[in-house]
């Protein structure tokens, strides 16, 4: 339960997809105009990640990674198709773009045509083949961390479009210098709303580690060290004049 929720808040916060590693900035700029669009394409967008990072896991552990085969017989066991993951992957994400392009059509006309152009490419964001791939390059043991995590990206990615759209929205009635209005003030919004959300990384990657040991520098324990020094030499200069001696 512990691995699911830091999974969770981690893969929303810390590993956000447009404010850690950049992933699906073409849409999160060009449909967060209004608040309404960006909430659609918002829960499509976690639709998607929900129902293809899961797909893409059983591909991978299946199919496509190294030795995958094993449960066909012995001799699949050397086969590896992991250069297929790309297209495997592609085909999963465009086939469930089609799903959710065809039930926003019927049930919201109105959304599907404000979001254009950017539900079919939907297939070819980079955020939602991003998901795969991290789950992919991160070794996700299991199909409910899997899941876990297509959603909570999903929900990272939303929650920035949302607050970017809000924001617009708001600054149309605000005095912004001619040469920063339009993509200029939305990059600055963008990197300050990044750094906002990178800073939740210290609730969960806070210092875990035990405190190295100090010393302890007090007047009391240098006075001890110098007595201490000064039995040594005195042992040293007696054992010397023995040796002498003898």
């Amino acid at each position: 339960m512990l691995e699911h929720l830091e999974l969770f808040f981690k893969s929303i916060f810390i590993d956000n997809m447009v404010f850690a590693v950049f992933l699906g900035m073409c849409s999160y700029l060009a449909v967060s105009k209004k608040v309404s669009t960006a909430v659609g394409l918002g829960a499509a967008v976690i639709f998607v990640l929900a129902v293809t990072v899961p797909l893409n896991w059983l591909l991978d552990q299946y199919l496509l990674r190294d030795g995958a085969l094993v449960w066909l017989g012995p001799e699949y066991a050397d086969y590896n198709l992991s250069f297929l993951s790309f297209i495997l992957f592609i085909a999963t994400i465009a086939t469930m773009v089609q799903l959710v392009e065809i039930v926003v059509e019927k049930f919201s006309p109105a959304l599907y045509n404000s979001l254009g152009i950017f539900l079919p490419l939907i297939a070819v964001n980079c955020a939602i083949l991003g998901g795969s791939l991290f789950m992919q390059a991160r070794e996700i043991p299991s199909l409910g961390l899997a899941f876990n995590y297509g959603v909570s990206s999903g929900i990272g990615w939303f929650l920035a479009i949302l607050a970017i759209a809000a924001i617009r929205e708001k600054i149309r009635y605000s005095n912004v210098p001619a040469p920063l209005r339009g993509l200029g003030i939305t990059f600055i919004i963008t990197g300050l709303m990044g750094i906002g959300f990178q800073s939740f990384g210290g609730m969960l990657t806070g210092d875990n580690e035990a405190p190295e040991p100090t010393e302890n520098t007090t007047v009391e324990s240098i006075e001890e060290k110098e007595i201490e020094k000064e039995i040594e030499n005195e042992e040293k200069a007696v054992s010397y004049n023995d040796l002498v001696n003898k």
